[in-house]
């Protein structure tokens, strides 16, 4: 057993729907095998439990791991791309790194590169859209393993539009699939997904690949890329003469509850309408969307729809793996739209980076809070003694006041240790700063 003692927050309830924060300025959580026992304040968890190991994170703040519901294993190096629109950054930043994966050797030092950045981040469950290479997936999975991360991901497909090197079969994409499932589809803390690039470079014939494979691994999930981009959105209906975007992957039973779709930052009134019906989620990834210029995500339209909606870095896109700095885009974008925005504080933001994220990958009977019952995936946060967050959260007024200030200033760096089912996995800083008593 461990008791840990800390300044708890986070959101066991959905603050879009009424819910607020929950604080424990002075409180414990005991820890038994990786599972969280018991929670209270830390006196009387104390005082049932004096003879156990006590982990001070007094100087600083506890919060649940993040939940990044999208994410590019072999874009990690593609970061900055920046002054180009989407189909276009495709083409000139991030095929050509993702063409390099064909090289295993290279792919392994890539897998691990992600997966640190992701710790590093405070991210401890993540939903990655894997490389277009079966053995490059075999890399991630491996990397993920090594280190504790949880982890739905599989082999990316396509069999038109992009580049040559990154096309495959239908026959081809179901046979490497079904192999890369039958070695990592619930073995350990990694599932498997099926990934279609994007309908507009998956064949028919590729789709319904894609819809066998996974009908063929029980429990496998869906992810993929919808609504991104105006000039995109165009030609999808154009060449899968589909009425919509969501359909084109709809009419090959590839929306369920299992799927989640990343953008979706211009739906129809339909699609959402759809979504909603199916149990399907959405990853909002606003930094992605600010940097290539798709668009202010309509928030409100998905929560009028009842679409459930979780944040994804969309590294590289995006400008990194924090979801912190997710949370702080998420905020202004809804600023920016004006009365149709929703309202964000930092209690939304909270959510949208843990609960909601393992809400959407059915993961959260397991994750996304420190309540008693779940597994303790956590990150410490202790910003630099005389840095600007180490400031002005001396002088929070009130938990919700700090976590505002937490998600307008916090990066990696103020990460100071990671866990994973109890197991410290290290961050950006030594987990030796870590005090017991």
């Amino acid at each position: 057993m461990t008791l840990y003692h800390a300044r708890i927050l986070d959101t066991p309830d959905d603050p879009f729907t009424g819910a607020g924060l929950r604080a424990d300025d002075d409180g414990g959580l005991l820890v038994v095998d990786g599972a969280i026992i018991e929670r209270g304040s830390f006196a009387q968890l104390r005082a049932r439990h004096p003879a156990e190991n006590v982990v001070d994170l007094t100087d600083g703040v506890l919060l649940p791991g993040f939940v990044d519901t999208h994410v590019h294993y072999p874009q990690i190096r593609a970061i900055g791309g920046l002054g180009l629109p989407l189909l276009d950054w495709l083409e000139q930043c991030a095929l050509p790194e993702e063409a390099r994966l064909a090289d295993v050797d290279y792919a392994y030092t890539i897998a691990r590169e992600f997966v640190a950045a992701l710790i590093d981040a405070g991210t401890t469950t993540a939903l990655v859209f894997g490389s277009h290479f079966a053995k490059a997936v075999d890399a991630l999975f491996e990397a993920a393993a090594d280190i504790g991360l949880r982890i739905t991901s599989g082999q990316v497909v396509s069999d038109r539009l992009l580049r040559h090197d990154l096309h495959t079969l239908p026959i081809i994409a179901y046979d490497e699939g079904r192999s890369l499932g039958e070695r990592w589809h619930g073995v350990g803390r990694a599932r498997y997904a099926v990934i279609p690039r994007f309908s507009l470079s998956c064949s028919n014939d590729l789709l319904d690949a894609c819809a066998s494979l996974h009908r063929d691994i029980e429990g496998s999930w869906v992810t993929t890329h919808i609504n991104e981009n105006p000039a995109e959105i165009i030609a999808v209906r154009e060449l899968c003469q589909s009425p919509s975007y969501l359909d084109s992957y709809d009419r090959h039973k590839l929306v369920d509850p299992r799927t989640v779709l990343a953008h979706n930052v211009h739906p129809t009134y339909g699609e959402l309408v759809r979504l909603a019906a199916t149990g399907a989620s959405v990853a909002h990834c606003p930094t992605s969307n600010a940097a290539l210029g798709s668009g202010l995500f309509p928030l409100d339209r998905h929560l009028a729809a009842g679409v459930r909606v979780a944040l994804g870095s969309d590294v590289g896109a995006g400008t990194g793996p924090s979801l912190f700095k997710e949370g702080l885009q998420a905020y202004f974008v809804q600023q920016l739209r004006g009365s149709d925005g929703v309202p964000l504080s930092g209690v939304h933001l909270l959510y949208l980076a843990t609960a909601a994220g393992a809400a959407a990958l059915e993961l959260d009977d397991q994750i996304g809070d420190l309540s008693p019952g779940k597994r303790f995936d956590a990150m410490w946060l202790q910003p630099d003694d005389g840095g600007t967050l180490h400031r002005v959260l001396r002088h929070a007024n009130g938990a919700d006041d700090a976590l505002a200030k937490i998600f307008a200033l916090a990066t990696p760096s103020d990460v100071a240790s990671v866990w994973i089912d109890g197991v410290a996995v290290g961050s950006s800083r030594s987990a030796g700063q870590v005090g017991a008593a």
